[in-house]
């Protein structure tokens, strides 16, 4: 199994690089996984090259590959203009449109004030939803004054653990009961967050690990007088 971190951070060190190893390190408690890192300033002139010539060079598209293979994948970017880095978004420009597909996307920004907290939601999260991935529920945004704070570090613990079950669905299939399925199963939060919606009906189930039931509204609201 195989976890890869996509970081667009520029310096050396970087909190975009810290804030991507400390997601890893959290998958990592819940999950055996060999971990690749690409730091996307070492493939800046390759990506450059890629968009002037339409062909990646050697490093860019071993990376592309790698990203390809995953299990799952980090991608942590700073903010840049409110949003994610020119560079962040032109790797992601040039990866193949299919290679994301189904793929569990823990998507990760860091900034120098709180203000641009919503960048995961407003920028990350589209940009790997139009790309097919299955980006999850918890995204962590780190500014500044975050750092050494519990708040942060709970968010980390619980993206990691959200990240490290669906990389590991078990022999059996995705989050099926049995044996494993306490290891593997999301939480009540993460099924709510992730499960389909209906404009007919409301979706219900009494085991997070069953499939989804549709209920008419209308049976609903008759279920709720009566008990009123």
């Amino acid at each position: 199994m195989k976890l890869v971190v996509v970081s667009a951070g520029l310096s050396s060190p970087s909190s975009t690089r810290l804030l991507a190893d400390r997601l890893a390190a959290a998958a990592l408690e819940q999950v055996d996984a060999e971990v690749e890192v690409i730091e996307l300033r070492d493939l800046a002139t390759e990506i450059a090259q890629h968009f002037v010539t339409g062909f990646p060079p050697a490093r860019l598209a071993a990376a592309l590959d790698t990203v390809a293979a995953a299990d799952g994948l980090i991608a942590v970017t700073p903010v840049f203009a409110a949003s994610y880095s020119g560079l962040f978004k032109s790797f992601f420009d040039v990866i193949d449109k299919d290679a994301l597909t189904g793929k569990p996307v823990l998507a990760a920004a860091t900034g120098g004030t709180a203000r641009h907290s919503l960048v995961t939601e407003h920028a990350l999260r589209p940009l790997f939803t139009y790309l097919r991935a299955l980006v999850l529920p918890t995204a962590v945004y780190a500014a500044s004054e975050d750092w050494g704070e519990e708040g942060l570090a709970q968010r980390i613990t619980r993206a990691g653990r959200e990240l490290a079950r669906f990389m590991a669905p078990s022999a059996a299939g995705p989050f099926t009961a049995g044996p494993s399925a306490t290891a593997t199963a999301p939480d009540v939060d993460t099924t709510a967050a992730i499960a389909p919606r209906s404009l007919h009906g409301a979706i219900t189930s009494t085991d997070p690990t069953d499939g989804f039931e549709v209920v008419p509204f209308t049976e609903r609201l008759a279920a709720l007088r009566v008990a009123d």
